[in-house]
């Protein structure tokens, strides 16, 4: 039964049909619900480290019970997202009620759209890659998969990785330069595993030129349905939920870098390089991404088995609280940089540098 717990993350969407339901202030009681309740639970709830035996684990990863609370979000995203969509264009909302609601939509599709899309995107079976990629479309960033699989598992936490904020770097700086150079990337690690294949650029094996078109298709459908005045909307929905992501990926590693070795390689990403936390709140909310060092350790193991290592270096606040205190940059510093080793500090690169691996 406890196993049930992770049906908490389904309360976010819930708040937004209290939004879109009630109006008025209630339209933002996604946002209020997201980083205000949830930071004051995570504070208050006792933080939980404990990892499973290897009994629990295999018997955990057999039930099917922890697939199922992934693929209910499909439904869920869709419905709300039609709803939301709906709503607009049949009621008349007043212009600060539109801006709540399109925060409360973008809330749900970055925690139960892009979250679960990245879980699902990580599994072997082709449906499950499909059911992910379905869930990162209403956010405009089915391109995620391939920069994120391809590309950040293998450069995280080094300057070559997009998804990588560094030290003293803000998070509205890590915004423009993460979302513009994943997106470069992706296309780069296509064109890569087309030549590897000789295939042209317009081969069906193009799958950014797909998600290219689908993402067209999608907004061509809301614009046919709902009108182009709800088209903006879903446009705002969409930022909103990948700005989410984007501050996720910008508290994960932020100042932790690896060590180049003499042979110009990294050293292997270990459990050092990515920020975890224990908060009870967040790893439900979230599907257990909190313990992203073993994450990285085994990209392909499921959630509900993630476990905590010793030698992850730990948030002093679970990811929801660390996501608000990120867009404080002077409260942000003062309490992370102090955390970072030493000499991960010192290895910073110049204006140029940066420039050169943009």
């Amino acid at each position: 039964m406890k196993d049930l717990k992770y049906l908490a993350a389904l309360t976010i969407p819930l708040s937004a049909i209290v939004g879109i339901t009630f109006g008025g202030s209630w339209s933002y009681f996604t946002p209020f619900y997201a980083f205000v309740l949830i930071p004051v639970l995570e504070i208050l709830l006792p933080q939980d480290p404990e990892n499973y035996n290897k009994e629990t684990q295999e018997k955990r990863s057999l039930n099917v019970l922890f697939d199922w609370l992934l693929y209910i979000n499909v439904p869920i995203v869709y419905g709300l997202l039609f709803y939301f969509l709906q709503a607009l264009s049949n009621q008349q909302y007043a212009t600060f009620e539109v801006i709540g609601l399109m925060f409360s939509i973008g809330i749900v599709l970055g925690t139960n759209g892009i979250n679960v899309g990245h879980e699902l995107g990580h599994r072997q079976g082709s449906y499950e890659r499909y059911l992910g990629k379905l869930l990162l479309l209403p956010s405009l960033y089915i391109h995620f998969y391939i920069e994120h699989n391809f590309g950040h598992h293998v450069h995280a936490a080094t300057r070559e990785d997009p998804a990588t904020a560094r030290y003293n770097q803000t998070v509205y700086s890590f915004w423009i330069s993460s979302v513009y150079r994943q997106y470069v990337k992706a296309w780069k690690i296509q064109q890569r595993l087309l030549r590897s294949q000789s295939l042209s650029f317009f081969s069906f094996k193009n799958d950014m030129l797909w998600y290219l078109i689908f993402q067209l298709v999608y907004l061509s459908v809301v614009y046919f349905f709902f009108g182009h005045a709800v088209l903006w909307f879903a446009l705002g929905a969409a930022i909103v939920g990948f700005l989410l992501l984007e501050t996720v990926n910008y508290i994960e590693h932020y100042g932790l870098l690896r060590k180049k070795l003499p042979s110009g390689r990294y050293e292997r990403v270990r459990e050092v390089h990515s920020w975890n936390s224990n908060h009870v709140m967040g790893r439900i909310i979230l599907y257990e991404l909190t313990r992203h060092s073993d994450h990285h350790y085994i990209s392909s193991k499921k959630y509900q088995l993630l476990d905590c290592h010793e030698d992850s270096p730990q948030m002093p606040f679970g990811y929801p609280t660390s996501m608000v205190l990120a867009l404080i940059p002077p409260l942000w510093f003062s309490i992370m940089n102090p955390r970072i080793p030493e000499p991960m500090k010192t290895d910073i690169p110049s204006g140029k540098e940066l420039r050169s691996i943009a």
